[in-house]
This record gives structure tokens, C-alpha cells and sequence, in this order.
């Protein structure tokens, strides 16, 4: 029964994989905190509320039981810096280039390609079988001077600014997704983090830490940490 079970619930994360438009990550969580975890991302809420209904069962009743889940969505960030925006502070302002130079120009373009790949991993992100995968959903704080909601966008903007130059420096070892949950769970967003080695993802969320609009602003709330495997893999490492 056990290893009809097993058939039954490796049938199902094959059908789900090739749903169209549809990612499902398995891994051991590292912690008691949780056995096994799933991330599903799919453009369909049906599709994936009837997917996390045929995950819980799938091994039988009462054999999984959900001990934490979060609801968000991708989304493009209204803080992303437009060409207009680069052109006058970075190319101009930092740089010194001369509107319309063929200098100008190439790195104009260059960011514009640059930006057009980050906006599409925004909202249809294509995720690795890197082993190291984080969660946490985070919030930004809303007390006395520290109220992230009462600051003009301008300010906020620059504020996030500074976040995005530290996330850049991490490009290749960990890929982030930041998802959108205002309205559809506790936080405001959820933060995945994948990478091939544990010590990134410890390091990456210790240095940002230190950034201004995290001091000030920035709530956050349990983390977790698992580890993606093959699923035979998995099922000997959770004892099924």
C-alpha cells in the first residue's frame, strides 16, 4: 500500500510538471518546522488550489498534514528604474555621457536588454534544481518615523535603490523572486531564494541587513530552509 501510495504521488508531480506554464519545486525542509515542502507557481489559482488539494492526499489521509503555507503572486516592481530614469542619473549624471554619443547609446541599449530579461524573470521566472531553497515572507513597517507607507515615492525609490545594488552583487549564486501578497496572505510579500551552497543564503539576507530600508523599514518573518532532491531521494529522506 505504502509503495502504491508512493506511484500515486510520483504521478501526480509528473502531471503537475507538465502542466503548462506550471513549476513544482519538492524538498526535505531542514528543520522540524516541516517534513517535506512544495512551491508551485502557475498562472491559475484554480489550477493551483486544486493541485494543493491533490498534494495533501496524494499519499493517503492524514499521512500529510500542512504545517505552513503562503499565497503570493510574481509581480514587476513599481521601483524598477525606467530608461528615462537611467539615462538622466546614471549615464548623464554619473557617467558624463553625451545624449544621442554612440557611447550613449550602446550602453543605453545594453540596459534596456538587461532590464527587459529582469522583467521577465519578475513575472515568469524559470526556476533551477539548485539543492539550497529559502522562504520567508516579509513586510515593511509602519510605526512613528518608520512608517514606509508615509514616505513620498522618491524617497522610497532610493531607498530600494540601494537594496537592488546589494541583491545584484549575489547575480549567479542566488537567484531571488519576490512575489507580491498584499490582500492574499499575512504579509505583503514572500522571498524565495535559490542557490547551490547554504552559506549564500545566509550571507545574502546577513549583508542586507544592513541596508538603510531593511534597518528602518524592513519585517520579516520565519524562515525556511529546505533542500531539493529527486524524489525517490526524497521519500527515503522523510522516512515514506
Amino acid at each position: 500500500e505504502r509503495r502504491k501510495a508512493k506511484v500515486r504521488f510520483t504521478e501526480l508531480v509528473q502531471e503537475i510538471r507538465t502542466t503548462p506554464d506550471t513549476q513544482l519545486l519538492t524538498f526535505a525542509v531542514a528543520t522540524p518546522k516541516a517534513d517535506l515542502g512544495f512551491m508551485l507557481l502557475t498562472p491559475d489559482l484554480q489550477i493551483a488550489n486544486a493541485y494543493e488539494k491533490q498534494l495533501t492526499l496524494s499519499l493517503g489521509a492524514d499521512v500529510l498534514t500542512p504545517a505552513y503555507s503562503y499565497l503570493s503572486q510574481t509581480e514587476r516592481s513599481e521601483y524598477t528604474t525606467t530608461s528615462e530614469q537611467y539615462a538622466e542619473e546614471t549615464l548623464k549624471g554619473e557617467k558624463g555621457l553625451e545624449e544621442g554619443s554612440e557611447d550613449y547609446q550602446s550602453a543605453l541599449t545594453e540596459f534596456e536588454e538587461r532590464m527587459e530579461h529582469y522583467l521577465q524573470h519578475r513575472l515568469y521566472p524559470v526556476l533551477p534544481d539548485w539543492p539550497a531553497i529559502c522562504f520567508y515572507p516579509m513586510s515593511k513597517r509602519r510605526r512613528g518615523d518608520d512608517n514606509w507607507y508615509a514616505l513620498d515615492f522618491e524617497a522610497r525609490r532610493q531607498f530600494m535603490k540601494g537594496h537592488a545594488t546589494t541583491g545584484r552583487k549575489y547575480s549567479g549564486r542566488i537567484l531571488q523572486l519576490i512575489t507580491g501578497s498584499t490582500g492574499l496572505d499575512d504579509a505583503e510579500w514572500g522571498v524565495t531564494l535559490l542557490a547551490r551552497d547554504t552559506l549564500d543564503i545566509k550571507s545574502i539576507v546577513y549583508e542586507m541587513r544592513f541596508d538603510p530600508v531593511s534597518v528602518r523599514f524592513g519585517e520579516f518573518g520565519d524562515f525556511y530552509i529546505g533542500m531539493q532532491m529527486p524524489l525517490d531521494e526524497l521519500f527515503r529522506r522523510v522516512c515514506l
